[in-house]
């Protein structure tokens, strides 16, 4: 993530509109259980709401920076941060209740890989299990916002049918002027 991008994603105007809009768009009717994962937290401000919602929260960060800041913050809470790569996560098959992943698809540097992803996500849930999240609409706006950045956008036609092919038994697509949510049963 470039610095502007890390900027923008550790502000206080992020944090606020991920909790008064992002978060809850993404979590409408979406039942998290007690034991949920989140992937690609970054500076964490996602995490601090997350980790009020659920008993136990597992943050998985590509970032070996990142997660050694997040885990120091999270000392204490309700929160393990695991310095770990999505697409091969150091978990039991079938241990979360949910998986969560917020505005972080498109740095995973292919359609590959975040296909590798989804299926990580189908393995570590238990069945039943959902994996939501929201990524952002490709655009100029967005990608002048990822210069020098490893920027895959997600397009939203045929997100439903990669997940689908992941391994998950239900998977749906919205989208907003802004963004895309997406949820998938395992």
């Amino acid at each position: 993530m470039n610095e502007i991008h890390l900027q923008l994603c550790a502000s206080d105007d992020y944090a606020d509109a991920v909790q008064q809009y992002i978060i809850p768009w993404v979590l409408d009717n979406v039942d998290l259980g007690d034991d949920v994962l989140e992937v690609g937290p970054g500076p964490g401000r996602t995490t601090d709401i997350f980790r009020t919602k659920t008993a136990k929260l597992t943050a998985a960060e590509v970032d070996d920076g990142l997660a050694a800041q997040l885990a120091d913050r999270m000392t204490g809470t309700n929160v393990e941060v695991v310095h770990a790569d999505a697409t091969a996560l150091p978990f039991d098959s079938g241990r979360f209740t949910a998986a969560l992943c917020l505005t972080m698809l498109h740095h995973v540097p292919s359609a590959d890989l975040q296909d590798k992803l989804f299926a990580e996500m189908v393995r570590v849930l238990r069945p039943g299990a959902a994996f939501a999240g929201v990524d952002s609409l490709d655009g100029e706006e967005f990608r002048s916002l990822h210069v020098g950045d490893v920027c895959v956008p997600v397009p939203p036609d045929g997100l439903a049918d990669r997940l689908r092919a992941a391994g998950f038994v239900e998977a749906e697509v919205e989208v907003n002027e802004y963004a895309m949510r997406f949820r998938a049963r395992a």
